[in-house]
C-alpha cells in the first residue's frame, strides 16, 4: 500500500463520487418533489414561493406535513411545529456529524448542517461500510444535489398545479399522500425503526382518541414521542 492510498481523498473527488452515487436516490426525490408542488399549488402557493421554501426548509416530509396543516385550517403556528416535530430526527443525524464538521468554517458547518439528510447522511456511511472513504464533501456533494432536485421538482410541479384548472378532477389531490407514503419509506431504517414508528403511531392514535386535541397537537406529540424513543435507544 503506498502513501497515496492512505491520503484522504480530494474535495474535487469526494464532490465528483458523491455526485455519482447520490443520483438514483435524486430521482426518487424528484418524483415526490413534483407531486409537493402540486399540494403547494393547492395550499395557494406560487411557483417562486414553493422553490424559496424548498431552497430555505429542505425537509420533505416537515414541508408536506406543514402544508397539509394549512389546507386543513391549522394556523401558521401549528403548522411550522408540526413540520418541526416530524424532522425531529434531523437533530440526531447533524448531532452525529461532530467529526465532519470539527474545525472547518462557520460557513463549511452551516453548509453540512443544512444538506444534511437521511438519503445523503445514510449514503456517506454506507459507502464508508463498504471500505470507500467518505467524508464532509461526499456528503455536501449529495446534499446539493438533493437540494437542487428537490427545489427544481417542486417549482415544476407547482406551475403545472395553477395550469391545471381543476387538479382534483385529474386525481392529483392524492398525490400529497402517495408523496408522504414514498418519504416514509425512505425514511424507514429496518428493525431499529419499528420502536420509534411504533411509539409515534400509538401517541397519535391514543392522543387522537382519548383527547380534544387538534389532529395538528397529536402529529406534533407524535413526532417528540418518536424522537424521544429513537434518542433513548440509541437510533440515528
Amino acid at each position: 500500500m503506498t502513501m497515496q492510498d492512505l491520503a484522504p481523498p480530494s474535495p474535487r473527488n469526494e464532490l465528483a463520487t458523491g455526485l455519482r452515487d447520490i443520483l438514483p436516490l435524486a430521482a426518487g426525490v424528484g418524483v415526490y418533489g413534483l407531486a409537493f408542488g402540486l399540494l403547494a399549488a393547492q395550499a395557494q402557493m406560487g411557483t417562486l414561493q414553493t422553490g424559496v421554501m424548498g431552497t430555505i426548509v429542505f425537509a420533505g416530509s416537515a414541508q408536506i406535513i406543514a402544508v397539509e396543516r394549512l389546507l386543513a385550517g391549522a394556523g401558521a403556528g401549528a403548522a411550522v411545529l408540526a413540520g418541526l416535530a416530524l424532522n425531529l430526527r434531523l437533530l440526531l443525524i447533524t448531532a452525529s456529524l461532530r467529526a465532519e464538521l470539527a474545525g472547518r468554517p462557520w460557513w463549511q458547518v452551516l453548509l453540512g448542517l443544512h444538506v444534511a439528510s437521511d438519503e445523503n447522511w445514510a449514503l456517506m456511511h454506507a459507502a464508508r461500510a463498504s471500505g470507500r472513504r467518505a467524508g464532509y464533501w461526499y456528503m455536501v456533494s449529495g446534499g446539493l444535489a438533493l437540494v437542487a432536485v428537490w427545489v427544481l421538482a417542486t417549482m415544476a410541479g407547482a406551475g403545472f398545479a395553477t395550469a391545471v384548472p381543476e387538479p382534483r378532477a385529474l386525481g392529483m389531490d392524492f398525490a400529497f399522500t402517495a408523496a408522504f407514503i414514498a418519504i416514509l419509506r425512505s425514511l424507514w431504517g429496518g428493525g431499529a425503526s419499528l420502536l420509534p414508528w411504533a411509539g409515534a403511531v400509538a401517541t397519535v392514535l391514543l392522543t387522537g382518541l382519548l383527547t380534544p386535541l387538534d389532529p395538528t397537537w397529536t402529529l406534533i406529540m407524535g413526532g417528540l414521542a418518536g424522537a424521544a424513543l429513537a434518542g433513548v435507544l440509541g437510533n440515528d
